[in-house]
């Protein structure tokens, strides 16, 4: 969402923290449904419709729907569109790079995710620079968010998203991770490369939604017509991949992971560390 200014970070309690886990398991929880209808055939609309049907059905409101004018539950990105895609009539078809990014807020808290996967309709479309390019991504994530374990401040996020792509694919530089809690996006920013800008403080009780954006050609981006799909200048591909994530006392809890970040964090010698 660009640039935010600078502002007075929102610390959370450990109650606060429990109440946005709650928050981030029914984004999980619609990730995950969407993700499962992922296939040629079905329409963007249909995508939003599964996340927005159970997103309320857990008593939670979608985050996006009518945010700034948001039409949609989902933003919902294909192929050339980095972020902010408006879900409609598209077919999604064999072998389309497709990123699911989704917000609820549940209680007043908010949490935010987002996925990337490339349709697999076996029929051979997927193109493997396009597998190659989503797993290099979800890793970028993961790199940052671990980061955060023994980052003195939030460059260091950076930093490590950027050096786990070691050049490979370009770093979109103008859309950002963000803190999170009583808004869906609040101060400080999470940026996905390195920066002179040191950034905020790291310490307990910092909420943030650490998102790479990532393309298989240069990170230039321009935006359409409706004011709000993201896509690469020179139609490249991209990739998206977000988690919500809680600094506490005794390391780190991934809210929008439904293991709290066991599985990607191990891949860093890390371990959730849940306020239970």
């Amino acid at each position: 969402m660009g640039v935010l200014r600078r502002e007075r970070v929102e610390w959370k309690t450990p109650d606060q923290v429990r109440l946005m886990r709650q928050a981030g398991l029914v984004v999980a929880d619609a990730l995950a449904a969407v993700r499962a209808e992922v296939r040629p055939g079905t329409t963007t609309a249909q995508l939003d419709a599964v996340a927005e049907d159970l997103i309320r059905g857990a008593g939670a409101l979608p985050s996006f729907l009518g945010y700034q004018g948001f039409p949609a539950s989902l933003c919902v990105s294909v192929n050339d569109e980095v972020v902010h895609g408006i879900p409609g009539e598209r077919v999604l078809e064999d072998g389309d790079l497709v990123s699911v990014d989704c917000g609820a807020v549940l209680e007043g808290w908010h949490g935010d995710a987002a996925f990337s996967v490339v349709v697999d309709g076996g029929s051979g479309a997927v193109d493997p620079a396009d597998v190659a390019l989503v797993e290099a991504t979800e890793a970028a994530m993961w790199a940052g968010v671990a980061a955060l374990a023994t980052a003195g401040r939030l460059g260091e996020v950076g930093a490590a998203v950027e050096d786990s792509l070691v050049g490979r694919f370009g770093v979109v530089e103008g859309y950002v991770g963000h803190g999170i809690g009583t808004a869906m996006h609040q101060p400080p920013e999470v940026l996905n490369h390195r920066s002179r800008e040191r950034g905020a403080k790291v310490r307990p009780g910092l909420c943030v939604a650490v998102e790479p954006m990532v393309t298989r050609g240069e990170p230039d981006t321009d935006v359409l017509a409706d004011d709000w799909t993201v896509v690469t200048t020179d139609g490249s591909r991209a990739a998206h991949w977000e988690h919500t994530v809680a600094v506490l006392e005794g390391g780190l809890w991934v809210l929008t992971a439904h293991d709290g970040g066991a599985a990607g964090l191990a891949r860093h010698g890390l371990a959730p560390a849940a306020l239970g």
